[in-house]
């Protein structure tokens, strides 16, 4: 009895010191460390110091523990009662700082996610939150883009964070992925300019963008453990090139390595991805990171591969475990000078950047924010069928039924590492109701939680919205925890069996109905695309989603979005997908490629989208080799034959039907968004550099154009019916 009354004292002893452990660190003023440099510790003005000559002199004073300092994030004893502290009590994600060092006037780096809205959190407690990035690459905008990634890069720096883990570019191989969201679709090309897009918009206000995940992370479940085969053709020409565009044109400081295996080795400490093709081939000059806890297995394996920062503690780049491989000559301390000097040179630029403005909290929420947050909502949404449907009429005393559980739910996406909060979401529900407010139309709402209430509710509107889709709980980053799970990967690409019911029942009495899906990627609809007229993809819309949606709903905005993924006809012809599976091997093919390649039936092709508009393509020009810049000129018209004023997203193809080795029968080489009034025509133009053309010969390790002729297609998407063409020889 006593024995049990002596557990239940020290457990609470333990429990309440725990408490006050966390609590300190909760209420430690974290904000007041400044991530900029004590300039007054220097002789010289900001703009004269050379940050490369200091980081070499700052490294030669260092001993070795301060080198290993710059080699991870914080100490694990740190870190664990901080992250959970803030948790606990201020239900936010913490600041960790990397690589402080007070004796050499060293400031540290902050971490903040980002892909829909700056992660880690300060004073306002919420930020602005956009769209999905799959959303956003549905607007086919990078000008919006750049916008978007302004406005997060602006509230990372307010919340006092100076590095943002991205954008994330990895390629959409299967639309099971947990993670789709996350990123920007299936095509390499349309990756890279959104990734491009993104880390230039990061940059301007002096954050360290860190793309990732380096490399070939398209499966979410298993990704710790993976191990993806690959050749090196398909490596180079279809899972890297968009990560060597966003380098090579944006020049990140940081990059992040990936969980994952490529070909037997993790990528935290990969040689062959870390040094021979990202430093050497690309001439990357930054600083790389690993995904947080599980990012390395192996210190020497990492130090030598050229891996820099272990995230977020200190883990396998412990003193002890460094010390003694440098003790036994299986590293030298050369090795880690480069690792950390790398870092500072990259670092140290930030740390002395000059801001033209000051990031304060008044930046958080402000007004222009939260108005592009809706127009990405609006420019991203997709129209992918329309039997003369929408738009819905907006005036005479209608009833409109708003039907489906996702329709007065808050939902903006994963709970991950992308997770946003934002200080209000409206809901499709909410911005429906508000659009109507000032008229005699009568919104009514039914959760569907009884199917033959639904129904009558169905039976009884002018006009039915029908919404249906998914949560965090559905996809998004795999959390599996006792009695805990979210997100991860899609094992079925079909709708909830209660959504589909809800579709099939209510189409038999009411046929002036859309089906809005809420969602982060492609879905299956074969048991019930035939059976409604209209189908919109709002995608996870953000905090202004619900008005954006009516909007479109009603015709104030024309959509304009276009899928940045293919939906074959038959869900089976999709590259092979096992969310739980310990090895795999990623193909030459994927997506419009291997549907085209192998003629499978399209049900909606990549980069199709319809619009309350009608546009008409004409007068292909293709100019002769510009040999100064290697360039040609491609330049055609868009007429818009109807009555609404719209946007087009014009797409530039190359087809390779005569080619002498395997290719695709064509790629996406170019893309623009235009604004076309009513009945006007608009040129448009793009140039396509002649080594656009290549591809990666393994044998000669080197790319090389074929002279032969290739095909030349522009039009509205990637639908051979949808395309104009021309060609260009180089035989």
């Amino acid at each position: 009895m006593i024995y049990k009354f002596l557990k239940i004292i020290i457990a609470f002893l333990i429990l309440s010191s725990s408490i006050i452990f966390f609590t300190l660190y909760v209420n430690k003023d974290y904000k007041t460390i400044s991530l900029k440099a004590n300039q007054s510790l220097f002789k010289k003005r900001i703009w004269e110091i050379n940050t490369d000559s200091l980081s070499e002199e700052i490294l030669s004073q260092m001993s070795l523990e301060e080198k290993i300092d710059q080699m991870y994030g914080e100490k694990m004893i740190e870190s664990i009662p901080k992250f959970l502290g803030n948790y606990l009590f201020k239900n936010r994600f913490a600041h960790i700082y990397a690589g402080k060092n007070d004796r050499l006037n060293i400031p540290p780096w902050v971490l903040s996610d980002g892909p829909r809205g700056a992660r880690v959190l300060d004073k306002k407690n919420a930020v602005t939150t956009f769209p999905v990035g799959m959303a956003r690459a549905s607007s086919w905008d990078v000008d919006l883009e750049y916008k978007v990634h302004e406005v997060i890069a602006k509230e990372m720096r307010a919340n006092k964070t100076n590095y943002a883990a991205t954008p994330c570019i990895n390629l959409l191989r299967h639309p099971g992925w947990g993670r789709a969201q996350e990123t920007y679709g299936e095509d390499p090309w349309l990756l890279g300019e959104f990734g491009l897009a993104a880390v230039k918009a990061i940059e301007k206000h002096n954050v360290m963008a860190c793309p990732k995940h380096f490399a070939l992370n398209s499966i979410e479940n298993s990704r710790w453990k993976i191990d993806v085969s690959v050749d090196e053709r398909t490596l180079r020409e279809v899972y890297l090139p968009h990560f060597k565009k966003v380098i090579q044109k944006g020049k990140p400081a940081s990059l992040m390595s990936a969980y994952n295996q490529v070909r037997g080795e993790y990528c935290g400490s990969n040689y062959e991805l870390l040094t021979k093709i990202l430093r050497e081939d690309w001439g990357f000059e930054g600083f790389v990171s690993t995904d947080w806890i599980w990012g390395i297995y192996d210190a020497k394996k990492a130090i030598k591969a050229g891996l820099n920062v272990e995230m977020p503690w200190q883990d396998e780049y412990n003193y002890n475990k460094i010390k003694s491989l440098i003790k036994s000559g299986e590293i030298l301390i050369s090795d880690i000078d480069k690792l950390v000097l790398n870092t500072l040179k990259t670092r140290l630029k930030y740390a002395f950047s000059y801001d033209s403005i000051d990031y304060n909290d008044n930046l958080i929420l402000d007004s222009s924010h939260i108005n592009l947050a809706r127009i990405a909502a609006e420019e991203s949404m997709v129209l992918i069928k329309n039997d003369k449907i929408l738009p819905f009429k907006k005036n005479g005393n209608l009833k409109i039924g708003v039907v489906g559980k996702l329709a007065n739910i808050k939902n903006t996406g994963d709970r991950g590492s992308s997770d946003s909060r934002a200080p209000y979401v409206i809901t499709p529900l909410e911005g429906i109701k508000d659009y109507h407010r000032n008229t005699k139309n009568k919104v009514i709402y039914n959760d569907a939680s009884n199917i033959n209430d639904a129904i009558e509710v169905a039976k009884n509107v002018d006009q039915l919205i029908i919404v249906v889709g998914y949560t965090y709980k559905n996809e998004g980053e795999f959390i599996d925890s006792p009695g805990y799970q979210i997100g991860g990967d899609r094992i079925s690409l079909k709708l909830e069996e209660n959504d589909e019911k809800l579709i099939q029942e209510l189409s038999k009495f009411n046929k002036n109905l859309v089906v809005v899906y809420v969602g982060g990627s492609a879905i299956d609809m074969n048991n019930w695309q035939d059976k409604v007229p209209s189908i919109l993809f709002s995608w996870y819309s953000g905090m202004e989603g619900g008005k954006a949606l009516a909007k479109i709903l009603y015709g104030d905005i024309n959509p304009s979005g276009k899928l940045p993924f293919s939906i074959p006809k038959n869900i089976s012809d999709y590259p092979y997908f096992n969310p739980f599976t310990d090895t795999i091997t990623y193909g030459y093919y994927h997506g419009y490629t291997l549907f085209e390649k192998f003629g499978k039936e399209m049900s909606y092709p990549f980069g199709f989208g319809l619009s309350y508009s009608k546009f008409h393509y004409k007068n292909l020009i293709v100019s002769e080799l510009n040999i100064s810049d290697s360039t040609y000129q491609i330049s055609f018209d868009i007429e818009n034959i109807s009555n609404y004023n719209g946007k087009e997203v014009a797409q530039l193809y190359v087809g390779f039907n005569e080619s002498k080795v395997d290719r695709p029968v064509k790629l996406l080489r170019g893309f623009k968004k235009i604004s076309i009034p009513s009945k006007e025509i608009k040129n448009v133009s793009f140039k396509l550099n002649i080594n656009d053309l290549s591809w990666y010969n393994p044998e000669k390790k080197k790319w090389e154009i074929e002279k032969i002729k290739y095909k030349i297609l522009v039009g509205s998407s990637s639908r051979n019916n949808d395309l104009i063409h021309s060609y260009i020889s180089l035989e």
